[in-house]
């Protein structure tokens, strides 16, 4: 499994340092699981890092990709308390950003979560996201999604974007 994160790692960096104009961007994320999901984890929290170039006025897309791991929370159950373990996944996404006015964006990214712990197979993840941004930073609110056969892992939450 170590081998297949590094060569994803490897393969984004590359992929980065090839660009010709656009920019980089390194992040961290908190959030509270949402639906069926708040019944086994209490917080969501991740990093990621990604690239993104200029389309067109206002409009960028890019990938990224980083580390997310749902919490597990303690269980009562009859035969006592339980504590399952953390969801942890690898998110690989493609994402887009538009701009409505200098500060305020609108953004989406779709991609794959690879569940990196035993008994996680991952899923579809999708993030619909509305932020500030200057220069340097950017600030915004999302709701995570990860859609598997027949469960969804979501949560609502606050992201932190450095830009450089």
């Amino acid at each position: 499994m170590k081998k297949l994160i590094l060569s994803a790692m490897a393969v984004c960096a590359f992929g980065f340092a090839s660009a010709q104009e656009g920019g980089f961007r390194a992040g961290i994320n908190v959030g509270m699981p949402m639906g069926d999901t708040s019944d086994v984890a209490s917080l969501a929290i991740g990093a990621e890092i990604g690239y993104l170039w200029e389309v067109a006025d206002g409009f960028k897309a890019g990938a990224s990709v980083g580390y997310l791991t749902f919490m597990a929370k303690e269980i009562d159950t009859p035969l006592g308390k339980y504590t399952p373990d953390d969801a942890a996944f690898l998110p690989i996404v493609a994402t887009g950003q538009y701009s409505f006015t200098d500060n305020i964006f609108g953004g989406l990214d779709l991609g794959y979560a690879m569940g990196i712990n035993e008994g996680n197979d991952g899923g579809m993840l999708y993030q619909p996201k509305v932020g500030y941004q200057t220069e340097t930073f950017e600030v915004f609110l999302g709701y995570r999604g990860i859609s598997t056969e027949g469960t969804a892992t979501s949560s609502i939450g606050l992201g932190f974007n450095y830009k450089f």
